[in-house]
């Protein structure tokens, strides 16, 4: 499969997935009243998602790498506020789980593309 565009990237969807649910969670009543943490959940998401986006459009390797680098970046960020909403008892074990592994699922998947750009050409 030939990628031309940046929807077209397995990573991209799965970070795409992930920010719905994340504004999905950030429905809660509780975040209408800590805006804050629900704009860094949020932030942190898009982020991941928008950089790989905005990297693969630079259309130099070495960018787009640097903006992946970024993506992952901001998987730990997200990770880390999981955390928070887990300590916080805003979401459960269940949830924080699968929202983890999601995140990590989408930071192992950077990590891999990053290793396979630094190995091969692109575009």
């Amino acid at each position: 499969m030939t990628i031309e565009r940046f929807e077209d990237l397995e990573v991209w969807q799965f970070s795409r997935i992930l920010v719905k649910e994340i504004y999905l969670l950030t429905e809660n009543k509780y975040f209408q009243k800590d805006f804050g943490l629900a704009s860094q959940l949020q932030r942190s998401s898009v982020s991941i998602m928008a950089n790989i986006a905005e990297g693969f459009e630079r259309k130099s390797k070495k960018e787009f790498m640097q903006f992946l680098y970024i993506s992952k970046a901001s998987c730990g960020e997200l990770r880390s506020h999981l955390y928070i909403l887990l300590d916080l008892n805003l979401i459960d074990k269940l949830k924080f789980n699968e929202l983890y592994l999601s995140v990590e699922k989408i930071s192992k998947s950077l990590s891999g593309f990053i290793k396979y750009l630094n190995q091969n050409d692109f575009k």
